[in-house]
């Protein structure tokens, strides 16, 4: 959507439900903490899930991440 050099990078899924499935599966099964947003926090069909990026993250801990979004988008077929 917008591009600015703040440290939160939002997936955009659009769907509430989804959103939530997405954010719970990575907590419970790789232990990464993300926040999926809906309606009201953010306009009717544009839920989200908001990740925030920080340079104490290692180069190891953004690929598990990038690897683990892949995995659960392709099970809830989103990829």
């Amino acid at each position: 959507m917008g591009h600015d050099d703040c440290p939160i990078a939002p997936v955009y899924l659009g769907d509430a439900k989804l959103a939530g499935e997405m954010s719970n599966a990575l907590m419970e099964r790789f232990n990464i903490y993300v926040i999926g947003f809906s309606f009201p926090v953010v306009p009717k069909g544009q839920a989200r899930i908001r990740c925030q990026i920080s340079g104490a993250h290692s180069k190891e801990q953004i690929e598990k991440t990038v690897a683990a979004f892949i995995e659960v988008g392709k099970e809830l077929k989103v990829i």
